[in-house]
């Protein structure tokens, strides 16, 4: 029996829910004259071939297949990237022991010759690196006892619904990549160092191909400590790659077209490490359509990774850690500093806008101090709607909720572009950017990235020295998570700093919001300090500043405020009027925040008051806003809340289960 298969690898791990899958494919099968095909489609150095090998030697123990195993190479008959699948046929005849001079000469002919000779066949036959459905359908044993298996970069659209059994691979996980590493280098230094073992890991991605790199540096300097030797991976990877597959992404990349060659040059030099599609239009400058084409094409070409398009509401995709570093290398070589600096600042305007408008859909219009950022020419806005486009109250929250779900999804890029917005001098930007983050740390406190963007839209309005609205602004930004952090001192110099900074505003409505502000933010810190008497009169301060303005939201902020003062300085039943004035106010005006926090303040108060059962309907309404916005600090408290009112009316098994989920949500945020 002919066995094509290289020697099966000595390390192998993971991907047993593929090959269940394969096997359950395979038995379930019932057509007599046509195969079943197993597709398994990942990027290059996912170990897909291996998998294909390893699938193919399970089938061969399982179930008979006297006419063998025959294996192509797809790769191996093209010409100029165009696949002859007359070659192919020709030499998968010969595998089946036709003479050479026997193979019919006209490409139908030896179709028929080939399906013939495999109508009463029982083989299993493996394709490596297909592009297309096109190039399978004629090499397709005609016989139901046999199997195809297919690797591919991406999906075979071609292909009728139903037709191949869709193997995506992910990288491997982190668990999953430490054991194969294990595996390929069994050394006491990855048990000694587990943090720089875990370093490594990442590094490499979940490319299989990648581990094998790290590995076998390790087995080669065996008296260096892995933090050094991490270096030296990254080092090797970013400068030379990845062995074994750096040619293949070579050839993937030469056979790219010009427009997708370009955005995979560019890709690298996004900020994070996702991109969306409209992102990535804006960063190429392409065009909506010609980038999605372009995104395509990398797709194809396994120079993609899309697996978390179907699982972010932002449609987010990515370049895996190698695959980055590849991409940067040839961007090196074939792009220009300015090039890259002028993709860049049309990239971070387009994201200013998507996150100014984000920001004004989840918490509505408010004080800011930067204009919303024209539209990009040729890039057009991310899929976000205004909720005050409609009189539907449910579509209006949705969207709100979308709004602030985008956000949260997309942080990561935020602060990176704030990053590189700081140090491209880009001033503007990097203050515009501190107002989204500031309605994401409402729902999301205590990230030290947060207070990393506002200490550098503080040094940005400092650099640029021209706009004391920007001064007060961005100094209030950054009090608050410092007094958060206990940093009470540094708190305290941003205040007094913004308070200076009054006396350079003018009289607009908006430097009169930003004065009033400043009292605000002043008053917040005394509280955080236990001075709440002295934040009760600063708050009444504001609000009076805000009455002359006239400014109803601040009004009722301000009278939010004063009500969590009184009920912190023991003044029960004023605390209760104030809040229940501010949270119906809020609730005109469809502040979804700031109903839930209202709720949850004036909730306490009348539980201190007694009224238990009042208290727990509002401990749930703000249960369910923060809920909506998945605003874990918020829901954590609720809970904790409601744990409290339990145990004070003897449910004590209910409140045990409001402090485990507290905990849980603590816990997944970091918080514990």
């Amino acid at each position: 029996m002919r066995v094509e298969l290289p020697p099966e690898p000595l390390n192998f791990v993971n991907r047993d829910e593929e090959q269940e899958r394969a096997l359950r494919a395979v038995t379930e099968w019932r057509s007599r004259s046509r195969p079943p095909v197993l597709g398994l489609r990942a990027p290059t150095g996912l170990g897909k071939t291996e998998l294909a090998n390893r699938i193919a030697r399970t089938l061969c123990d399982r179930f008979p297949f006297p006419d063998g195993v025959l294996s192509v190479d797809l790769d191996d008959f093209r010409v100029d990237g165009t696949l002859d699948p007359g070659d192919v046929l020709s030499r998968l005849l010969n595998s089946l022991d036709v003479e050479p001079d026997r193979v019919a000469a006209q490409y139908a002919a030896r179709c028929t010759q080939y399906w013939n000779r495999t109508s009463e066949a029982k083989l299993i036959l493996l394709l490596d690196n297909a592009r297309y459905a096109s190039e399978i359908v004629p090499l397709l044993p005609a016989s139901g006892g046999s199997v195809v298996i297919v690797t591919s970069h991406g999906p075979l659209h071609e292909f009728e619904a139903g037709a191949v059994e869709d193997l995506a691979l992910p990288p491997l996980d982190e668990r999953a990549a430490t054991e194969l590493l294990e595996l390929i280098v069994p050394d006491r230094r990855l048990a000694a160092d587990p943090e720089a073992a875990r370093a490594v890991v990442r590094l490499c991605d979940g490319l299989p191909a990648a581990l094998h790199v790290a590995g076998q540096l390790v087995r080669v300097h065996q008296l260096r400590p892995l933090s050094r030797l991490l270096a030296d991976l990254r080092a090797e990877l970013d400068e030379k790659g990845v062995s074994g597959v750096e040619h293949l992404w070579d050839t993937a990349y030469a056979d790219l077209s010009r427009p997708a060659a370009l955005l995979y040059r560019l890709l690298p030099h996004h900020p994070g490490e996702t991109f969306t599609l409209h992102s990535a239009t804006a960063l190429s400058g392409l065009g909506p359509e010609a980038c999605q084409d372009a995104l395509d094409e990398l797709h194809r070409a396994g120079l993609l990774d899309l697996r978390l398009l179907s699982l972010t509401e932002a449609g987010q995709m990515r370049l895996l850690g190698p695959l980055r570093a590849h991409a940067l290398r040839r961007s090196r070589r074939e792009l220009t500093d300015d090039e890259v600096a002028e993709a860049q600042a049309r990239l971070l305007r387009w994201f200013v806008r998507q996150t100014q408008l984000a920001d004004r859909f989840a918490a509505g219009r408010r004080l800011t101090v930067v204009d919303v950022l024209d539209e990009i020419p040729g890039a057009p806005d991310a899929p976000l709607e205004d909720p005050k486009a409609t009189e539907n109250e449910e579509v209006r929250s949705e969207r709100a909720e979308r709004a602030a779900h985008w956000l949260n999804e997309e942080r990561h890029v935020l602060f990176a572009c704030s990053r590189l917005a700081h140090a491209r001098g880009m001033d503007t930007e990097v203050v515009a950017l501190s107002e989204p983050v500031w309605t994401h740390a409402l729902d999301h406190p205590h990230q030290s990235e947060v207070t990393k963007v506002f200490r550098r839209s503080v040094d940005s309005a400092v650099r640029h020295g021209g706009n004391a609205a920007w001064l007060v602004r961005t100094r209030c930004q950054l009090a608050r998570p410092l007094w958060e952090s206990a940093e009470l001192s540094e708190a305290q110099d941003q205040i007094d700093g913004a308070m200076a900074a009054l006396e350079l505003l003018g009289d607009s409505e908006r430097d009169r919001k930003l004065a009033a502000s400043a009292v605000e933010h002043r008053g917040m810190l005394k509280g955080a300090r236990g001075d709440w008497n002295a934040a009760l009169a600063d708050f009444a301060v504001s609000r009076d500043m805000h009455r002359a303005i006239p400014n109803p939201y601040g009004v009722l902020l301000q009278t939010y405020r004063m009500g969590e003062a009184s009920a912190k300085v023991g003044d029960l039943e004023t605390a209760r009027d104030l809040l229940s004035e501010a949270h119906a106010g809020f609730v005109a005006q469809k502040r979804e925040r700031l109903i839930g926090r209202s709720a949850f303040a004036l909730a306490g108060v009348l539980h201190r008051l007694g009224r238990t059962g009042e208290a727990r309907d509002l401990y749930q309404e703000s249960l369910g806003r923060a809920d909506r916005r998945r605003a874990g600090f918020d829901l954590a408290r609720v809970h904790d809340a409601l744990a409290e009112l339990d145990t004070a009316e003897g449910h004590l098994l209910e409140a045990e289960a409001h402090r485990t989920t507290a905990r849980t949500l603590r816990q997944r945020n970091g918080l514990v």
